[in-house]
């Protein structure tokens, strides 16, 4: 299962209506540090299937969701729990410390 692509359309049926879990990653075309934790989403969203699922929103594209959640600094990863924001974390960080995180909020690998 790869990343799931979000906008402010879907935003409330993928994420907040979501059954599991939802790691959301705010990301932009031109962030370097979004694109460099790209594939470590990629990666976690095939372990990890089931168990929580990983979703990007493009900020440029969907700038309502972001604007509403204080989204200030990208990529800025949250995670949803039951329709309610559980957890953020801003900054890039390698594939373990985001899976410490989810392990921390509660989402076992």
């Amino acid at each position: 299962m790869s990343t799931v692509k979000v906008t402010d359309d879907t935003f409330q049926a993928d994420v907040l209506q979501s059954e599991t879990p939802v790691l959301v990653d705010f990301w932009a075309e031109w962030c370097g540090p979004c694109k460099q934790i790209a594939p470590a989403l990629e990666q976690l969203s095939d372990e990890l299937a089931g168990k929580v699922t990983i979703a990007k929103l493009d900020i440029e594209q969907s700038p309502t969701t972001p604007s509403r959640y204080g989204v200030r600094g990208i990529p800025t990863m949250m995670l949803f729990k039951g329709g309610q924001m559980a957890s953020m974390k801003v900054g890039a960080m390698p594939k373990q410390k985001i899976l410490e995180w989810l392990a921390e909020a509660g989402v076992a690998a």
